[in-house]
Formats: C-alpha cells, sequence, structure tokens
C-alpha cells in the first residue's frame, strides 16, 4: 500500500515520512492509512504582508493554551443520560460539555483537598 502513495509524493518535491499525532487514537489511525506527508517546510517569502485590517480581522486557529499546562487527553465512558444532561447544562450555561465536565472535576478536587 506504501508504494502506491510514493509517486505521488516524489512528483510533488516530497519525501515520505509518517504523520505522527499527539493524540495515540489519532496516531494509530494516520498510521493505518500510511498516507507520507511532504517533508519540507512551506515557503512564505512569496506571501503578501497582510494589512493591520486583515492583522485586526484575524483569529487564533487551534484551542488556546489552558493553564500553566496543556490538557491531556483522555477516554472516558459516560452514561448516555449523564452525558445527555451534561450537554443540555452545558448548552444553557454558554459553554461546551467538555469546559463543563472540567469544572464540576476541577471544583470537586478543590473542595476535596
Amino acid at each position: 500500500m506504501k508504494d502506491e502513495y510514493s509517486p505521488w509524493c516524489t512528483r510533488y518535491g516530497g519525501s515520505e515520512m509518517a504523520k505522527r499525532s499527539a493524540s495515540s487514537a489519532r496516531g494509530r489511525r494516520v498510521e493505518k492509512s500510511e498516507r507520507p506527508t511532504r517533508a519540507e517546510k512551506i515557503d512564505f517569502s512569496d506571501a503578501p504582508e497582510l494589512t493591520d485590517e486583515q492583522l485586526a480581522r484575524a483569529r487564533r486557529v487551534g484551542r488556546p493554551p489552558l493553564g500553566r499546562a496543556a490538557r491531556e487527553l483522555i477516554a472516558i465512558r459516560l452514561d448516555p443520560d449523564v452525558l445527555r444532561a451534561l450537554r443540555v447544562e452545558a448548552t444553557r450555561a454558554g459553554i461546551g460539555y467538555q469546559t463543563l465536565i472540567h469544572q464540576l472535576l476541577a471544583a470537586h478536587v478543590r473542595r476535596s483537598a
């Protein structure tokens, strides 16, 4: 299977390199696909400069860092009724359900300490 991707990679000047991910589950999926990624970096030298207006409208890509360290990705099994209730409550509060779960767990840890 790897050989069928090699011509694409070399045709566009790249070399074969396995994709890696911080998430072990995602990393396993990517490794199964065996799709190569280009090894060289993108050359931005011919990209036009952004105007002040464009910079003012720019948004950060990806998740913002929270706290002193990056949060750890885990898998957890929850009862469907509990998860549904958490999602409803999070929607009412205007936050993501994972953020709500984090807040509830952090409050419990603070009370217990």
